[in-house]
């Protein structure tokens, strides 16, 4: 019975999918994914925010500046071509979660993960429940994400020092397809909130943002 349902929900998905895809052909907007575990799947209030008003700026794209928020068992996460997932804490994907982004990700769409600082233990445990068989793996500093509007020849910028580990970026692949960023040490997210908040360098937010930028254009083209 347990194995019909989520067999009856995959196809409930992916038919969802479908139909927005062809009709809408998906417009460039982002989402907050909103996930259960108790973690605070809602900070950085700004970051998503000035992000937007950064690539509509400096890379021609014409998100709108306020992102909605989807729960990751909802059919709405299909609307989007990108998600964005933060936090510092617990994360948790109960099993129709799990089918319900897998078939978004293998489908087309993308989900980058900003560690806020403590996320890493319980998000790298859950996609094991999306992707049983495969492992994040690390990008090198040659990958096109790093170098697509802005160059970063030493792959991901370190923005905050938190444990005063190197940056990361690791990713998961779909044919050939990167379909998930995690990025860690590094948190984005801080550098992309309003000035006022983290009272970080002017140097280090733009940092923060060309990174940004290049994660929403090679998402966009790709």
């Amino acid at each position: 019975m347990r194995n019909s349902t989520l067999k009856s929900y995959s196809i409930i998905a992916l038919t969802s999918f479908t139909l927005l895809f062809f009709t809408a052909s998906w417009a460039q907007d982002i989402a907050v994914l909103k996930y259960k575990g108790g973690g605070d799947w809602y900070s950085n209030p700004t970051s998503l925010p000035n992000l937007i008003t950064f690539c509509n700026a400096n890379i021609g794209t014409k998100i709108t500046r306020k992102p909605e928020v989807v729960e990751t068992g909802s059919t709405d996460i299909f609307q989007y071509p990108f998600l964005h997932m933060t936090g510092h804490g617990n994360v948790f994907f109960s099993d129709e979660d799990a089918l319900n982004l897998k078939n978004y990700l293998i489908s087309g769409g993308f989900l980058h993960i900003d560690d806020n600082f403590g996320m890493e233990p319980y998000i790298t445990q859950e996609l094991k429940k999306v992707f049983p068989n495969q492992d994040l793996i690390e990008l090198p500093a040659s990958h096109p994400i790093f170098n697509t509007a802005f160059s970063f020849p030493e792959g991901l910028p370190k923005i905050h020092e938190h444990d005063g580990k190197r940056p990361l970026a690791f990713g998961l692949f779909h044919n050939s397809r990167l379909v998930l960023l995690f990025t860690y040490e590094s948190d984005l997210g801080n550098g992309w909130e309003s000035p006022e908040v983290h009272n970080d360098p002017e140097s280090v937010r733009q940092k923060a943002l060309k990174m940004g930028a290049n994660i929403i254009k090679y998402v966009f083209e790709n």
